[in-house]
């Protein structure tokens, strides 16, 4: 199993994705990527890999069974071991997510249609219908009503469709989300203000008028770029009697830390980016270079409960 996941990660490292761990546990193992191949060629490749390895293991075993100069229970072991990848690498090939053949299915699909979140749905759809003729042969089974199955196969169908459930769900969430940009996300109502705003101007239109109760406001300068943020506690810091001639300038802190991507952005690259940077919001930057709001998580959520389904 872990030589399986290796051929998995060789494949993928190979794209240039990396690979975070290798888990193994009762079903399988699994190789955490990254990020998914940009391709449908290098989604495949990647699928494909590990039950490629589980075959030549299986040759390879075969072929020492048969050249070298083994009995007893060392013949035994090389024969089981062989025919253990032989059924590795098959099962695997069963077109279901989230099996490898499985991602092999929807990296066809997403060549064919050429929209991977169509190859995802699809896949996934298969791998549940499988998952239900699983549980169905295994409560069979139990039952004494079917002579093919096993609670086996009960407890995998199970998994298969508790996955495929989950991967139908993201695949159904792309689809939402395709041709969809970071701008279609960004809160109406984005909390920026100008760096040359008298303290005073800002708690009584950023603050007071402002229809959501922002803690944290983007700073942009007079030709609109980003340079950096304030918090409204900070305001509450500052005597009232010197708002007047205090700006936001004076008491704003570096841009330096915080994460921006461009307006035309797609937003599932930029939830990747949420995720894989581990932040709730982001600032926005138009295609001039000038700040054109903040995206946050919750906007995106907002924006899925706004949005038709997809076909």
């Amino acid at each position: 199993v872990l030589a399986h996941e290796l051929g998995h990660s060789v494949a993928a490292l190979r794209q240039g994705i990396g690979v975070n761990s290798i888990t193994l546990f009762l079903f399988g193992g699994l190789a955490a990527l990254e990020k998914e191949s940009e391709t449908p060629k290098g989604a495949f490749q990647v699928a494909i890999a590990g039950p490629l390895v589980s075959f030549a293991l299986f040759a390879l075993f075969s072929v020492a069974g048969l050249v070298l100069p083994l009995s007893g229970p060392l013949a035994g072991i090389v024969t089981l071991l062989a025919y253990i990848n032989l059924a590795l690498g098959a099962f695997n090939l069963i077109p279901g997510l989230p099996l490898d053949g499985g991602n092999v299915l929807k990296s066809i699909v997403w060549k064919i249609t050429g929209q991977p979140h169509k190859g995802l749905v699809f896949a996934s759809r298969v791998g549940q219908l499988l998952g239900w003729v699983a549980i169905a042969l295994g409560i069979g089974s139990v039952l004494g009503i079917s002579p093919v199955g096993s609670i086996w196969t009960l407890l995998i169908g199970l998994f298969l469709l508790q996955n495929a459930n989950r991967t139908a769900q993201f695949g159904t969430v792309q689809g939402r989300l395709a041709g969809l940009t970071a701008r279609d996300a960004m809160a109406q109502d984005s909390p920026v203000v100008e760096a040359s705003t008298s303290l005073r101007e800002f708690a009584d239109n950023a603050l007071l008028a402002a229809p959501s109760a922002w803690r944290k406001f983007l700073v942009a300068d007079e030709t609109g770029l980003l340079v950096g943020t304030v918090l409204v506690d900070t305001l509450k810091q500052v005597p009232r009697e010197q708002w007047e001639d205090t700006t936001v300038a004076a008491i704003m802190e570096s841009a330096g830390d915080i994460v921006t991507v461009g307006a035309e952005q797609p937003l599932m690259d930029v939830i990747k980016t949420l995720e894989t940077r581990k932040i709730q919001a982001l600032a926005v930057i138009g295609n001039d270079g000038s700040l054109a709001g903040l995206l946050e998580k919750t906007s995106i959520q907002a924006l899925l409960q706004r949005s038709p389904q997809a076909a």
